[in-house]
């Protein structure tokens, strides 16, 4: 869809406001996305509320690796929170756009969350390679001090990247055209638009990717082989089925997540693709955020059983 510039800016040189391109000019398809969307995001929203809210409420629950799970589901609920509601009100108006300030303000949240949940997920695997690697020293090494300030660390490398990379491409001068061909403000698409030689900045949002993503993704996989080698060398077959279903949840959570990830920032520029990266990054902000309370609920008995007793309170709660 062609849009007229002169209604999203204030003078003929410089953007003051973004439109974002239709998914589709057929009404019933747009209908039909954002009643998907919408059911995705609440299912999103309802089940990382649930863990994070099972995990509180249940001592039981208070451990290292259910500490993380928690921070796990909050930062689920801002990742999504931060692109879908501008998503849905996208595909239902008629004159899609959003205010350099507001894309501003959705780039940088969005990004936050993204890069502190991969810090996060790391943090996650180093955990379970302590207990499993190492289990006589996880109480002393993997402490509440130590679980606290490794989660600081993830969200304060989020909120530092964040900063750096929405102030860095928002310096740049946008002169037209205004629009953005994608359902919310990304780093690519934006960058897309910019006036001039953005090469430094697409070089920066690379840098970045590897360092956030391909790094700790490294982690991870160093972790679980450490992890694989201390499972196999185990006499018991119950224990190497317990050790086993706890890690398999988070493995399958960081190949989605990272997956799609990687995919859309670490590929070459000529490959990108308008269409391919509207459907990946509607798999890695609404699928993902969906399927994770899943994977972890129905992997995890403790989980499932929490989740029942918070559920009961609930009814008793209503019920009184």
């Amino acid at each position: 869809m062609s849009v007229n510039c002169s209604l999203w800016q204030e003078n003929s040189m410089f953007v003051k406001r973004f439109a974002f391109s239709k998914f589709s000019e057929v009404a019933e398809h747009c209908f039909l996305l954002f009643a998907l969307v919408l059911l995705m995001f609440l299912a999103s929203l309802t089940g990382n509320a649930l863990i994070a809210l099972a995990i509180r409420t249940n001592p039981i629950l208070h451990t290292p690796m259910y500490f993380f799970l928690a921070n796990l589901s909050f930062l689920e609920i801002g990742y999504t929170s931060s692109v879908v509601p501008q998503m849905l009100q996208n595909l239902v108006s008629e004159a899609p756009g959003i205010s350099r300030e507001g894309c501003t303000t959705q780039m940088f949240f969005f990004t936050f969350f993204g890069i502190s949940e991969c810090c996060l997920l790391a943090a996650m695997a180093f955990d379970r390679y302590m207990a499993i690697c190492s289990p006589l020293h996880y109480a002393t090494h993997m402490s509440r001090g130590m679980c606290a300030r490794l989660a600081l660390v993830s969200w304060g490398v989020g909120c530092t990247v964040a900063l750096g990379q929405t102030n860095y491409i928002f310096s740049l001068d946008f002169c037209g055209p205004c629009e953005i061909d994608h359902f919310f403000c990304d780093l690519p698409p934006i960058l897309a638009l910019a006036c001039g030689d953005t090469s430094c900045n697409e070089a920066a949002v690379f840098v970045v990717a590897v360092f956030c993503i391909s790094s700790p993704f490294l982690l991870i996989i160093v972790s679980y082989g450490k992890i694989l080698a201390s499972v196999l060398a185990m006499p018991s077959p119950e224990g190497r089925h317990k050790a086993l279903s706890t890690c398999s949840s988070h493995l399958l959570v960081v190949t989605l997540f990272y997956g799609s990830g990687s995919v859309t920032y670490l590929r070459p520029k000529a490959s990108h693709s308008p269409g391919v990266d509207k459907l990946l990054a509607l798999f890695y902000t609404v699928v993902t955020s969906m399927l994770n309370p899943i994977i972890y609920s129905l992997r995890n008995k403790e989980v499932k059983a929490a989740l029942r007793r918070t559920l009961g309170n609930k009814k008793v709660l209503t019920q009184g």
